[in-house]
């Protein structure tokens, strides 16, 4: 099937802040053939994110950081979560500058190389977020410190680990985030090759 699968009748914005809440009356087509009845679908409309987990090949380690996160407030016993060096797409410019960018804002780390690692949406069935996910190298030593925008409130720990903590913390339910579960566990999976290539 296709977007020529679907039908949208009616796209109403319910909400416009710096995110944005669409409500959409449509059909689509069924896997019996004909087309289904009208759906009424909220959408949260987000910008594209960037997150990179920064790992530096020669030590085997990786850089997390750590922020409170308003939406783990409520189901949380500890609303500051460890994860991945992230942003938003939200000027015109591509997924690799975001993750440069980020990475000197959020941990003032220079990353010298870029790997895709994948493309996903977290939320597709409300959301219309896409999001690129990195592994980038560097160089861990004498990493640390609080860093972040002070304009955009950010509050922002560094750490870093061996990778072998930090798929315990995984292991263990302490890095309980997607992006950072789907990171670590691709760099697990591919460890050897990246290590081959960037040592």
């Amino acid at each position: 099937m296709s977007h020529a699968d679907v039908e949208v009748l009616q796209r109403e914005t319910c909400f416009k802040g710096f995110y944005r809440l669409d409500r959409l009356h449509l059909r689509h087509r069924q896997f019996a053939g004909g087309m289904g009845p009208q759906l009424s679908r909220e959408l949260f409309v987000r910008h594209d994110a960037v997150c990179v987990l920064p790992y530096d090949p020669q030590r085997d380690r990786v850089v997390l950081i750590e922020q409170f996160r308003v939406g783990a407030m409520d189901k949380s016993a500890n609303p500051w979560l460890l994860e991945l060096v992230a942003g938003l797409i939200d000027k015109d410019e591509e997924p690799e500058e975001v993750a440069h960018r980020e990475a000197e804002e959020e941990a003032d780390l220079q990353l010298s190389a870029l790997w895709p690692i994948t493309q996903y949406y977290p939320s597709p069935g409300g959301s219309d977020e896409r999001v690129y996910l990195y592994l980038g190298r560097c160089d861990s030593e004498g990493v640390g410190g609080v860093h972040g925008l002070a304009e955009e409130g950010e509050d922002i720990r560094v750490h870093v680990w061996p990778l072998q903590d930090a798929l315990q913390a995984v292991k263990d339910g302490r890095i309980n985030n997607a992006a950072s579960i789907i990171a670590l566990q691709w760099l697990a999976l591919n460890r050897a090759e990246v290590r081959g290539q960037w040592s």
